[in-house]
Protein backbone atom coordinates (compact mmCIF):
# COMPACT_ATOMS: atom_id res chain seq x y z
CA UNK A 1 0.00 0.00 0.00
CA UNK A 2 3.03 2.18 0.65
CA UNK A 3 4.57 1.58 -2.50
CA UNK A 4 1.04 2.45 -4.49
CA UNK A 5 0.96 6.04 -2.88
CA UNK A 6 4.45 6.33 -3.23
CA UNK A 7 3.41 5.86 -6.90
CA UNK A 8 0.84 8.20 -7.09
CA UNK A 9 2.22 10.82 -5.48
CA UNK A 10 4.94 10.64 -7.66
CA UNK A 11 2.77 10.92 -11.18
CA UNK A 12 0.89 13.99 -9.26
CA UNK A 13 3.57 15.65 -8.67
CA UNK A 14 5.44 14.84 -12.21
CA UNK A 15 1.92 15.73 -13.45
CA UNK A 16 1.26 18.88 -11.66
CA UNK A 17 4.70 20.48 -11.30
CA UNK A 18 6.21 19.15 -14.45
CA UNK A 19 8.35 22.87 -14.50
CA UNK A 20 9.89 22.70 -11.25
CA UNK A 21 13.93 23.06 -11.29
CA UNK A 22 13.18 24.58 -14.97
CA UNK A 23 13.94 28.41 -16.00
CA UNK A 24 11.35 30.38 -16.88
CA UNK A 25 11.26 31.76 -20.10
CA UNK A 26 12.18 35.57 -20.60
CA UNK A 27 9.95 37.12 -22.63
CA UNK A 28 10.59 40.42 -24.93
CA UNK A 29 8.57 42.57 -27.75
CA UNK A 30 9.60 42.94 -31.17
CA UNK A 31 8.68 46.15 -32.99
CA UNK A 32 9.43 47.71 -36.47
CA UNK A 33 9.01 50.17 -38.75
CA UNK A 34 6.07 52.47 -36.96
CA UNK A 35 7.39 55.03 -39.40
CA UNK A 36 5.43 57.75 -38.63
CA UNK A 37 4.09 59.43 -42.37
CA UNK A 38 4.60 56.72 -44.18
CA UNK A 39 0.71 56.02 -44.56
CA UNK A 40 0.29 59.70 -45.93
CA UNK A 41 3.86 60.55 -47.61
CA UNK A 42 4.92 62.49 -45.10
CA UNK A 43 1.38 65.18 -44.27
CA UNK A 44 -0.08 63.80 -41.37
CA UNK A 45 0.88 60.25 -39.21
CA UNK A 46 -3.02 59.72 -37.75
CA UNK A 47 -2.49 56.13 -38.66
CA UNK A 48 0.86 55.52 -37.51
CA UNK A 49 -0.19 56.97 -34.23
CA UNK A 50 -3.50 54.38 -33.88
CA UNK A 51 -1.33 51.52 -34.26
CA UNK A 52 1.83 52.39 -32.00
CA UNK A 53 -0.54 53.73 -29.31
CA UNK A 54 -2.33 50.05 -29.84
CA UNK A 55 1.19 48.16 -29.67
CA UNK A 56 1.91 50.60 -26.61
CA UNK A 57 -0.87 49.41 -24.61
CA UNK A 58 -0.48 46.13 -25.52
CA UNK A 59 2.99 46.41 -23.92
CA UNK A 60 1.89 47.83 -20.97
CA UNK A 61 -0.58 44.69 -20.46
CA UNK A 62 1.73 42.04 -21.43
CA UNK A 63 4.64 43.57 -19.41
CA UNK A 64 7.89 41.74 -21.28
CA UNK A 65 11.33 42.25 -19.66
CA UNK A 66 12.21 44.67 -22.36
CA UNK A 67 10.80 45.92 -26.26
CA UNK A 68 13.13 46.89 -29.14
CA UNK A 69 11.96 49.06 -32.14
CA UNK A 70 13.68 47.57 -34.98
CA UNK A 71 13.92 50.84 -36.83
CA UNK A 72 12.41 52.94 -39.47
CA UNK A 73 10.73 55.10 -36.10
CA UNK A 74 9.74 57.55 -38.57
CA UNK A 75 9.51 57.90 -42.71
CA UNK A 76 11.55 61.16 -43.24
CA UNK A 77 14.90 61.31 -41.60
CA UNK A 78 14.79 64.52 -39.05
CA UNK A 79 11.84 65.09 -39.31
CA UNK A 80 10.98 67.40 -36.04
CA UNK A 81 7.21 66.36 -36.11
CA UNK A 82 7.38 62.52 -36.80
CA UNK A 83 10.29 62.33 -34.35
CA UNK A 84 7.92 64.66 -31.63
CA UNK A 85 5.38 62.07 -31.78
CA UNK A 86 7.34 58.87 -32.05
CA UNK A 87 8.63 59.81 -28.52
CA UNK A 88 5.65 61.03 -27.22
CA UNK A 89 3.87 57.72 -27.48
CA UNK A 90 7.15 55.85 -26.64
CA UNK A 91 6.99 57.50 -22.90
CA UNK A 92 3.75 55.88 -22.37
CA UNK A 93 5.67 52.45 -22.17
CA UNK A 94 5.65 51.37 -18.64
CA UNK A 95 9.28 52.80 -17.17
CA UNK A 96 9.71 49.48 -15.31
CA UNK A 97 9.81 47.70 -19.30
CA UNK A 98 13.62 48.87 -20.73
CA UNK A 99 13.09 50.15 -24.18
CA UNK A 100 15.94 49.68 -26.99
CA UNK A 101 15.84 51.58 -30.60
CA UNK A 102 17.61 50.24 -33.74
CA UNK A 103 18.41 52.99 -36.40
CA UNK A 104 16.34 52.59 -40.12
CA UNK A 105 17.48 53.65 -43.11
CA UNK A 106 14.80 56.03 -42.54
CA UNK A 107 16.15 57.19 -39.42
CA UNK A 108 19.88 58.38 -40.72
CA UNK A 109 19.38 58.01 -44.19
CA UNK A 110 19.93 55.23 -46.74
CA UNK A 111 23.04 56.85 -47.21
CA UNK A 112 23.97 57.81 -43.62
CA UNK A 113 26.30 61.22 -43.16
CA UNK A 114 28.03 62.16 -39.98
CA UNK A 115 25.73 64.78 -39.80
CA UNK A 116 22.45 62.46 -39.84
CA UNK A 117 23.86 60.09 -37.78
CA UNK A 118 24.68 62.92 -35.24
CA UNK A 119 21.05 64.38 -35.50
CA UNK A 120 20.05 60.59 -34.64
CA UNK A 121 22.07 60.54 -32.10
CA UNK A 122 21.21 63.99 -30.25
CA UNK A 123 16.93 63.33 -31.05
CA UNK A 124 16.97 59.19 -30.13
CA UNK A 125 19.99 58.11 -28.44
CA UNK A 126 23.13 55.83 -30.14
CA UNK A 127 23.11 53.58 -33.13
CA UNK A 128 24.99 50.73 -32.07
CA UNK A 129 25.19 49.44 -28.36
CA UNK A 130 24.76 46.43 -26.39
CA UNK A 131 22.62 45.26 -23.48
CA UNK A 132 21.82 42.50 -20.82
CA UNK A 133 18.83 40.72 -20.10
CA UNK A 134 18.07 37.52 -18.55
CA UNK A 135 20.06 34.80 -20.48
CA UNK A 136 19.80 37.43 -23.49
CA UNK A 137 23.26 39.57 -24.47
CA UNK A 138 21.69 41.92 -27.01
CA UNK A 139 23.70 43.91 -29.45
CA UNK A 140 22.43 46.48 -31.52
CA UNK A 141 23.25 47.48 -34.85
CA UNK A 142 23.27 50.19 -37.33
CA UNK A 143 22.89 48.14 -40.46
CA UNK A 144 22.87 51.21 -42.66
CA UNK A 145 26.43 51.93 -42.23
CA UNK A 146 26.69 48.43 -43.72
CA UNK A 147 24.43 48.78 -46.15
CA UNK A 148 25.97 52.26 -47.30
CA UNK A 149 29.13 53.44 -46.01
CA UNK A 150 29.74 55.60 -49.13
CA UNK A 151 29.67 59.10 -46.75
CA UNK A 152 30.66 57.85 -43.44
CA UNK A 153 33.30 55.18 -44.34
CA UNK A 154 34.90 55.88 -40.93
CA UNK A 155 31.78 55.51 -38.71
CA UNK A 156 31.36 51.75 -40.53
CA UNK A 157 34.65 51.21 -39.36
CA UNK A 158 34.34 52.21 -36.07
CA UNK A 159 31.30 50.21 -35.87
CA UNK A 160 33.20 47.12 -37.13
CA UNK A 161 35.77 47.19 -34.79
CA UNK A 162 32.92 47.96 -31.99
CA UNK A 163 31.26 44.60 -32.99
CA UNK A 164 33.89 42.54 -32.68
CA UNK A 165 35.17 43.29 -29.27
CA UNK A 166 31.62 43.56 -28.21
CA UNK A 167 31.33 39.70 -29.40
CA UNK A 168 34.17 38.79 -27.53
CA UNK A 169 33.07 40.56 -24.36
CA UNK A 170 29.68 38.98 -24.93
CA UNK A 171 31.59 35.18 -24.99
CA UNK A 172 32.83 36.15 -22.01
CA UNK A 173 29.93 37.44 -20.40
CA UNK A 174 28.78 33.49 -20.39
CA UNK A 175 25.35 34.81 -21.58
CA UNK A 176 23.24 31.57 -23.30
CA UNK A 177 22.10 33.49 -25.86
CA UNK A 178 24.63 36.36 -28.06
CA UNK A 179 21.81 38.17 -29.98
CA UNK A 180 21.94 40.82 -32.75
CA UNK A 181 18.84 43.04 -33.30
CA UNK A 182 19.47 45.56 -36.54
CA UNK A 183 17.00 46.82 -39.14
CA UNK A 184 18.17 45.44 -42.41
CA UNK A 185 17.97 41.49 -42.38
CA UNK A 186 21.49 40.21 -43.46
CA UNK A 187 19.45 37.64 -46.01
CA UNK A 188 15.87 36.69 -47.01
CA UNK A 189 15.94 33.40 -48.10
CA UNK A 190 19.65 32.43 -48.61
CA UNK A 191 23.09 33.54 -47.25
CA UNK A 192 24.08 33.49 -50.59
CA UNK A 193 21.73 35.09 -52.35
CA UNK A 194 22.28 38.36 -54.30
CA UNK A 195 21.88 41.88 -52.51
CA UNK A 196 19.00 43.46 -53.14
CA UNK A 197 17.26 46.33 -51.35
CA UNK A 198 15.70 43.98 -49.20
CA UNK A 199 19.29 42.83 -47.31
CA UNK A 200 22.77 43.24 -46.94
CA UNK A 201 25.54 43.62 -49.75
CA UNK A 202 27.20 40.08 -50.05
CA UNK A 203 30.43 40.71 -49.03
CA UNK A 204 29.49 42.72 -46.02
CA UNK A 205 26.88 39.81 -45.25
CA UNK A 206 29.96 37.43 -45.91
CA UNK A 207 32.01 38.83 -43.06
CA UNK A 208 28.84 39.80 -40.66
CA UNK A 209 27.81 35.65 -40.75
CA UNK A 210 31.49 34.63 -40.27
CA UNK A 211 31.75 36.89 -37.22
CA UNK A 212 28.52 35.56 -36.07
CA UNK A 213 29.42 31.82 -36.71
CA UNK A 214 32.49 32.15 -34.62
CA UNK A 215 30.59 33.71 -31.73
CA UNK A 216 27.97 30.95 -31.89
CA UNK A 217 25.03 33.94 -32.79
CA UNK A 218 22.34 31.69 -32.91
CA UNK A 219 19.40 33.99 -33.74
CA UNK A 220 19.51 37.42 -36.16
CA UNK A 221 16.16 39.99 -36.15
CA UNK A 222 15.38 42.56 -38.32
CA UNK A 223 12.40 44.59 -40.12
CA UNK A 224 12.88 46.38 -42.70
CA UNK A 225 10.57 44.35 -44.94
CA UNK A 226 7.10 44.88 -43.93
CA UNK A 227 6.62 41.32 -43.64
CA UNK A 228 7.41 38.42 -41.73
CA UNK A 229 10.19 36.12 -42.67
CA UNK A 230 12.74 33.27 -41.44
CA UNK A 231 15.49 31.59 -43.14
CA UNK A 232 18.42 29.81 -41.60
CA UNK A 233 22.34 29.84 -42.61
CA UNK A 234 23.33 26.00 -40.27
CA UNK A 235 22.75 26.82 -36.79
CA UNK A 236 21.74 31.16 -37.20
CA UNK A 237 18.30 31.95 -37.95
CA UNK A 238 17.66 35.48 -39.57
CA UNK A 239 13.93 36.43 -38.57
CA UNK A 240 12.61 39.21 -40.58
CA UNK A 241 9.45 41.10 -38.57
CA UNK A 242 6.22 42.71 -40.17
CA UNK A 243 5.87 46.28 -38.84
CA UNK A 244 3.27 48.09 -36.74
CA UNK A 245 2.88 50.68 -39.06
CA UNK A 246 2.30 49.53 -42.86
CA UNK A 247 2.18 46.21 -44.15
CA UNK A 248 2.59 44.99 -46.81
CA UNK A 249 1.24 40.96 -47.43
CA UNK A 250 -0.85 38.95 -45.60
CA UNK A 251 0.17 39.04 -41.83
CA UNK A 252 -0.95 42.36 -40.98
CA UNK A 253 0.25 44.85 -38.66
CA UNK A 254 1.83 43.78 -35.24
CA UNK A 255 4.71 42.20 -33.14
CA UNK A 256 6.60 39.56 -32.13
CA UNK A 257 7.05 38.28 -28.69
CA UNK A 258 10.08 35.95 -28.31
CA UNK A 259 10.67 33.64 -25.34
CA UNK A 260 14.51 33.15 -24.21
CA UNK A 261 15.95 30.39 -22.02
CA UNK A 262 19.66 29.04 -21.81
CA UNK A 263 18.34 26.27 -24.61
CA UNK A 264 17.38 28.93 -27.59
CA UNK A 265 15.21 31.73 -28.63
CA UNK A 266 11.46 30.88 -29.72
CA UNK A 267 8.81 33.40 -31.07
CA UNK A 268 5.74 34.62 -32.64
CA UNK A 269 4.39 36.97 -34.61
CA UNK A 270 1.04 38.09 -33.90
CA UNK A 271 -0.74 40.91 -35.97
CA UNK A 272 -3.47 43.11 -34.06
CA UNK A 273 -6.57 41.30 -34.16
CA UNK A 274 -4.96 38.26 -32.46
CA UNK A 275 -2.53 39.45 -29.80
CA UNK A 276 -2.25 37.23 -26.61
CA UNK A 277 -3.45 37.95 -23.57
CA UNK A 278 -0.65 37.31 -21.86
CA UNK A 279 3.55 36.27 -22.10
CA UNK A 280 2.58 32.88 -23.78
CA UNK A 281 3.34 31.66 -27.29
CA UNK A 282 0.37 30.06 -28.64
Amino acid sequence: MRKKSFLLFSFFFVLVFPCIGQEPPHYFVMLTDTQFGMYESNKGFSRETANYEFAVAAVNRLKPAFVIVLGDLVNKEGNADQIREFLRISKKIDPAIPLHYVAGNHDVGAEPTPELLAAYRQNIGPDYYSFRSGPVYGIILNSSLIMDSDKAEAEYEKQNSWLKRELETAKESGAPQIVVFLHHPLFLKDPGEPAQYSNLPLERRKIMLELFHRYNVRYVFAGHIHQNSVAKDGELEMVGTGPVGMFFGEDGSGMRLAAATAAGVQHRYYNFGKMPDRLALK
